[in-house]
């Protein structure tokens, strides 16, 4: 969309009289319109067609090993945080939940928590290894991360992403496994800390909150091992 937005911007040419219907008018709807287009005539069937396999394949492992489908189910979870891979493992877990198969949706809220947490909780013991700037937007992604949205890591991975990314996927598939480990159950699809204490929305409470204090320390250690510490300014010469 903003790519898109910006070749309308630079191609297209108005009177001077309509420029300022470019950014409040024009752009929006023909960015809105390309972006959609393209959506549901590239873009949409591919991607439908990963997600649908991608279900199945984690259907197809419901049968077997639930801490292997636990570590999955993480893995996918804070591979691309709100991306296509996350919302297939999100989706497969939501979707069981109508078979009154809960135990696929605690590891996915479990390990979509984690890597705010996991982040905020690194730059508060280990803040050398983050800027100014990323210790504040710590604060912000704790909340996030308590109110299960995996996005608030988002920044974070953007900046570092080979580095950041796979400690995320490290805590989060911890969360995931631990949870399956564990018999944990979650029968509501969204909410974060917040379901938590309403009666029999968490099953195996104990063991869940393990599972979610587990990944969030891995999360912070793999961040602590993977990224390096900030150069320190260089002192001023003295005379």
């Amino acid at each position: 969309a903003g790519y898109g937005t910006a070749w309308l911007n630079r191609n297209i040419r108005l009177h001077k009289n309509l420029e300022g219907l470019k950014p409040v008018l024009i752009l929006p709807i023909l960015g809105s319109l390309l972006t959609g287009l393209l959506m549901l005539f590239v873009v949409g069937e591919p991607v439908a067609q990963l997600l649908a396999t991608l279900s199945d394949w984690l259907r197809n492992m419901q049968g077997g090993s639930a801490i292997l489908l636990g570590l999955i189910i993480g893995l996918m979870m804070a591979f691309d945080m709100g991306g296509p891979v996350n919302k297939a493992a999100y989706a497969f877990s939501t979707g069981l939940i109508a078979s009154e198969i809960y135990g696929p949706m605690a590891a996915a809220m479990a390990a979509g928590m984690t890597p705010p947490l996991g982040i905020a909780l690194a730059t508060k013991l280990f803040p050398g290894r983050f800027t100014g700037d990323e210790r504040e937007a710590g604060n912000a992604a704790a909340v996030l991360g308590l109110a299960f949205i995996s996005e608030g890591a988002i920044p974070f991975a953007a900046r570092d992403p080979f580095r950041v990314i796979p400690s995320l996927m490290v805590g989060s598939g911890l969360a995931g496994a631990i949870s399956m480990a564990v018999g944990a159950q979650l029968k509501v699809p969204h909410g974060g800390i917040f379901v938590l204490p309403i009666p029999n929305a968490v099953v195996s409470l104990g063991g869940y909150l393990v599972a979610l204090i587990a990944g969030t320390v891995m999360t912070a250690i793999m961040l602590r091992i993977l990224k390096k510490p900030l150069a320190k300014p260089a002192a001023p010469a003295t005379v």
